[in-house]
């Protein structure tokens, strides 16, 4: 059973922890302790990305539903190796997470990153990411076709945002999304709210962290898991009915 797929049906908002491989079995047992819906695992930033390390690591956060990552430098991520290795990685880790999350940018593994996730029932995230700005409307719609068309379930778009223009831009997006699985994030401490507020548009994931913060404009987990609760009443009742 994917226990990702299963809360994602239950239309509750989902916050999603990354984790690095520095003590796993004490993180693993933190992100339990704490409640954590998703545990990403940024295996891009591990201090090794041997299969043995890698395999070692995911198993340690075993019975929590688990985002595997190996996000490229080009897109602000810690691999710098070829992708030959990061498609051979992707291969290993699917049969043991609910997810991964692969760059559109990667063109040349993205298609056989999506085939490996399905062919052992885990949703494929095809993600963007602009540092830099907010790209306009239409572009955006084009990052959330050729997304579908590779065979994405769900699409990331997290771009930073400049001013409030770029929030209502990224809103529009999520509102007009149909269908699309979205996640969406507007980066940057003028895009803090939409870590917050985004949920009640579709977006199915909002990401945090515990110690270290890792990208600009996140809140803390305790922070962001406080206010879920807050504006989501129906959050621990929904999520319950999974842990049950």
């Amino acid at each position: 059973m994917n226990d990702l797929r299963a809360l994602l049906a239950l239309d509750v908002p989902l916050i999603a922890v990354s984790f690095s491989d520095d003590d796993s079995e004490r993180a693993a047992a933190q992100a339990r302790s704490a409640g954590v819906d998703v545990a990403e695992l940024r295996i891009d930033r591990f201090s090794r990305t041997d299969v043995g390390h890698v395999l070692a690591q995911v198993r340690a956060f075993e019975g929590l539903p688990v985002l595997a990552t190996v996000r490229s430098a080009a897109e602000g991520g810690g691999w710098s190796g070829g992708e030959e290795a990061r498609l051979g990685l992707f291969r290993e880790v699917a049969p043991l997470v609910d997810a991964v999350d692969v760059e559109l940018s990667s063109r040349g593994i993205v298609a056989d990153v999506v085939a490996a996730a399905h062919a052992h029932d885990a949703l494929a995230i095809v993600s963007y990411h602009n540092f830099d700005h907010t790209p306009d409307i239409g572009e955006l719609d084009a990052v959330v076709r050729g997304a579908k068309e590779v065979g994405a379930d769900i699409v990331k778009i997290s771009t930073m945002a400049t001013g409030p223009a770029d929030v209502k831009t990224l809103a529009s997006l999520l509102v007009n999304s149909g269908d699309t699985g979205m996640i969406v994030i507007a980066m940057g401490g003028i895009g803090t709210a939409s870590r917050i507020f985004f949920p009640a548009l579709g977006s199915r994931l909002t990401y945090t962290f515990i110690g270290h913060q890792p990208t600009s404009g996140q809140l803390d987990y305790a922070e962001t898991s406080a206010l879920i609760r807050k504006f989501y009443p129906d959050y621990d009742r929904r999520k319950g009915a999974i842990d049950a």
